[in-house]
């Protein structure tokens, strides 16, 4: 179609990628395979349907991912303000209740008059351009070989887990206790209704989250506490150890057990157990700063539940993706205090994710290098996170939409959140290259003097990325 964005694709880049281009006036097509298609890990044919974490991490102006929500909001980010309309308490956290989250964000793209949505598997590239490909990290085999054919077959993988979901009606309270890290937050309560705790600076203990599939160590009592004695956790760590592994999907075949690379973030927590007792005690099981009310004592280990929906009727197990088989996973997670009789309404599932080697193959706006127009956006480009995707995709869509208008690219300024992703996908070592999230690390250093306080230090990152981020905005206005 004649000046007309091109988008395959209708998961969080997708459809922020439609947004950001059919806000500023370009035609846009977007291509959705499902509800004609499945995939092994969707249930809806919605678009924007969350299938890991319903969790998008801090919304703290100290976090690195708070500032990029920022950005994004800024920038005129779809999925946001919807999100905060679906908001499910999670501290500082943002998290939503998955299904009216994903059916209003499928509404808003179907009702825009710019944005014209077709419900079919697209397996070989479509010749228009601007193209953006954000068929995420299940990519269809058809589409999926035409990018290796593309790329050069320069793509790479790793295996992401997704954690299992329970009800709270099933839930023994006499033994789980809410609690905020250090006595900050809520306070402490066995039982009750979940209300929001307050988001302030001084409820987090770290300027980044934590272990965990887009989840973090819970700084405030909207988080389920399941304390163990040291004799509970070490039975549970050694039967975690012995538990028995789901095979693989068929789309997952091709790598070897001994060769699964693991995001760091996302890592099973059997094969976290496999590493030794500690990893779990001093990850994702971690009892710092948590006191049970009913001993006044610290647990030896805690596993943490997290309100996945508004009416609190389900909570998921913060930092426990696992690809155990189904059946493993109801003996050994009713071995958690709290947990016995606990009924798993979604048992975790793991899969492959795959990437291409962005810094041999990508510029600054996520375009080919080789192929002029045709953009990647999401987790394809070796971002990792549904906000991350997201942003990767409002950039592939603005500059999709100036490149119909002859206008330059738009590159978000290097002190920024975004820009910092940007410039990781394209200046990393590409022997050396591995998915990245958000984090202050990938962000350019403060000039001289060197400040020592991390909170201090964070808030004049945010303060400058946000100041660039403004300063970005006003030249793109006068451009028009």
């Amino acid at each position: 179609m004649e000046d007309c964005v091109t988008i395959v694709g209708g998961g969080f880049a997708g459809t922020e990628a439609a947004w950001a281009a059919a806000q500023r006036g370009s035609k846009v097509t977007l291509y959705e395979m499902r509800p004609v298609k499945g995939t092994p890990v969707h249930h809806t044919g919605d678009l924007a349907e969350l299938v890991c974490s319903n969790s998008f991490k801090s919304n703290l102006l100290t976090n690195a991912s708070g500032v990029l929500k920022e950005e994004m909001r800024r920038l005129g980010s779809l999925i946001l303000p919807i999100a905060e309309k679906h908001r499910v308490p999670a501290g500082e956290a943002l998290a939503v209740d998955r299904e009216p989250f994903a059916r209003e964000v499928t509404q808003a793209i179907e009702s825009h008059p710019n944005i014209t949505v077709v419900r079919e598997e697209v397996t070989a590239l479509p010749d228009a351009r601007p193209l953006i490909l954000a068929t995420g990290p299940l990519t269809s085999d058809a589409l999926a070989a035409e990018i290796a054919r593309l790329t050069g077959g320069d793509s790479l993988s790793f295996y992401d887990a997704v954690a299992p979901t329970v009800t709270y009606d099933s839930l023994d309270l006499t033994k789980i206790f809410r609690a905020s890290r250090r006595g900050k937050g809520m306070g402490n309560a066995a039982s009750g209704s979940v209300t929001a705790a307050s988001a302030e600076e001084e409820g987090a203990v770290s300027t980044e989250e934590g272990i965990g599939c887009g989840g973090a160590p819970a700084e405030s009592a909207d988080y389920l506490n399941c304390p163990f004695t040291k004799e509970e956790f070490l039975a549970f760590w050694q039967a975690l150890t012995e538990a028995e592994l789901a095979p693989l999907h068929d789309f997952e075949q091709g790598d070897s057990p001994e060769k699964m690379v693991f995001f760091e973030m996302c890592v099973p927590i059997e094969e976290l157990a496999r590493r030794g007792p500690k990893t779990l005690a001093f990850g994702p099981m971690k009892p710092i700063g948590l006191v049970d009310p009913r001993t006044g004592r610290r647990p030896y280990a805690v596993v943490q539940l997290r309100q996945e929906n508004k009416e609190g009727t389900l909570w998921g197990l913060v930092g426990f993706q696992t690809r155990l088989k189904w059946g493993e996973q109801k003996r050994l997670f009713h071995m958690i205090p709290g947990l016995e009789n606990a009924e798993f309404i979604r048992y975790g599932v793991m899969h492959r994710n795959t990437y291409v080697n962005a810094p041999r193959l990508l510029d600054l706006t996520c375009q080919l290098r080789q192929h002029p127009g045709l953009f990647l956006a999401g987790q394809m480009t070796g971002v990792e996170g549904y906000l991350e995707s997201a942003a990767i995709g409002m950039l592939t869509g603005l500059n999709a939409h100036r490149l119909l208008r002859g206008q330059p690219p738009a590159i978000p300024p290097r002190e920024t959140v975004l820009g910092s992703l940007c410039h990781y996908l394209v200046e990393t070592d590409p022997k050396h290259f591995a998915p990245m999230n958000s984090n202050w690390g990938i962000v350019p250093e403060l000039p001289p003097p060197p400040i020592r306080d991390k909170r201090e230090k964070a808030r004049m990152k945010a303060e400058r990325a946000l100041a660039a981020l403004d300063a970005f905005l006003v030249r793109l206005a006068d451009e028009r």
